[in-house]
């Protein structure tokens, strides 16, 4: 399977993002639209602290329908009681009456800092101009929703006769257990909601469930699919599978450019005895703080490995079967160091990528956790967060 060159919006799907002033500089306001009611499914945070929007919609997406999307940055209407949740409502209500759309069926999503009002006035004062801006690029909706992002995400790939499309942000805050960051993914295949959940559900379990870039599980993480079903009804295992590979190479793209970092973190583990001990690890590695310096200063330090697998203390894990792998070279087996060309692996650590395997051969299963490394830039992107 192969992605776009460029991503493009669906069939029937438009975009805009414009600055309401929530921002000194950029856009800050995003609309995602559909010229017909689509099929739609979603997953939220499991945070025990949920963002008002993620509340009010969780009620929304019951009825498996949705035209619009709109979504504001620099505020994330977390921790605001009821305030938060009329000016949630207030969101969808202003473009369901700008656009000419059932209030039911506008999703809205907010991010950025926590516990602070949200400007909702600048948001209606700016949802009219959205429609001055609509078009078909994907990353034009993008660029409304980053925070901390260094640039806007999107990704399209072909499913027989139609399109997906993926648009997301994400750079810190990030382990989720349900969802991800704020992810939008859009195509113009006839799909029902039910299907629609299914699919999404077993896309982001091997993707963004499996992604860290600091451990924390965000107040805001939505991920969301709309159907549209102009191009009609498309083979189902097929847009499956696409789905499932957009999901993954969005969960690269965002660990790569989690808050800081300099590399893509890939963390695996093979020959698990059972599928939940085997994300256990995996997290458990991609989560190491020792592990991500280790990756940031390219360092191949094997008691770094050793012990974020041996803490996993509910495991089968034994010492004597364990082998692992950095960047492709074999660096540990038969319980002790193999004699490598330690400056050879040094030099692939360098890179863009460092992927450490662990073989268990234990068992069958298998997982594989996405992540980044961990510098000084992580520090200071958050040490005055609040004031940025």
């Amino acid at each position: 399977m192969k992605l776009h060159e460029q991503p493009v919006m669906p069939e029937g799907f438009q975009c805009a993002s414009v600055n309401c002033g929530l921002k000194e500089n950029g856009t800050d306001l995003s609309l995602f639209l559909s010229d017909t009611v689509a099929s739609a499914a979603a997953v939220f945070t499991l945070n025990q602290f949920p963002g008002a929007p993620v509340i009010v919609g969780r009620e929304i997406i019951k009825q498996g329908k949705l035209k619009a999307i709109v979504v504001n940055s620099k505020v994330s209407n977390v921790g605001t009681g009821a305030s938060g949740i009329e000016n949630a409502r207030k969101m969808g209500l202003a473009v369901a009456k700008e656009f000419g759309i059932d209030a039911g069926h506008v999703l809205m999503s907010s991010t950025g800092v926590i516990a602070k009002p949200l400007p909702i006035e600048k948001i209606e004062q700016g949802i009219p101009l959205l429609k001055n801006h609509l078009s078909t690029d994907p990353l034009v909706g993008a660029q409304g929703i980053m925070t901390t992002d260094t640039y806007a995400k999107a990704l399209s790939v072909s499913v027989g006769g139609a399109t997906l499309t993926m648009v997301a942000k994400g750079a810190g805050m990030i382990e989720p257990n349900m969802a991800t960051m704020l992810v939008y993914a859009f195509t113009d295949a006839d799909i029902p909601s039910e299907t629609l959940s299914d699919m999404l559900r077993k896309a982001v379990d091997t993707s963004f469930n499996m992604l860290s870039v600091d451990t924390d599980t965000s107040t805001s993480d939505t991920c969301v699919i709309m159907a549209n079903g102009r191009k009609g009804k498309v083979d189902e295992t097929a847009f499956s599978e696409a789905l499932d590979f957009i999901s993954v190479e969005m969960t690269k793209k965002i660990a790569r450019d989690g808050e800081g970092a300099t590399k893509l973190l890939l963390c695996e583990v093979e020959k698990a005895y059972s599928r939940d001990e085997a994300r256990k690890i995996a997290k458990s590695l991609v989560n190491s703080p020792l592990i991500k310096t280790m990756a940031y200063g390219a360092d191949p330090n094997i008691g770094r490995v050793l012990m974020a697998v041996g803490k996993c203390f509910d495991c089968h894990v034994r010492p004597e079967r364990l082998e692992v792998t950095i960047n492709g070279t074999l660096v540990y087996k038969d319980e002790n160091r193999v004699d490598f060309d330690e400056v050879k692996v040094r030099n692939l650590l360098s890179g863009e990528k460092v992927h450490i395997t662990v073989n268990l051969n234990e068992g069958t299963d298998r997982a594989l956790a996405y992540g980044c490394d961990l510098t000084n830039g992580y520090i200071e992107e958050n040490a005055a967060y609040y004031s940025s």
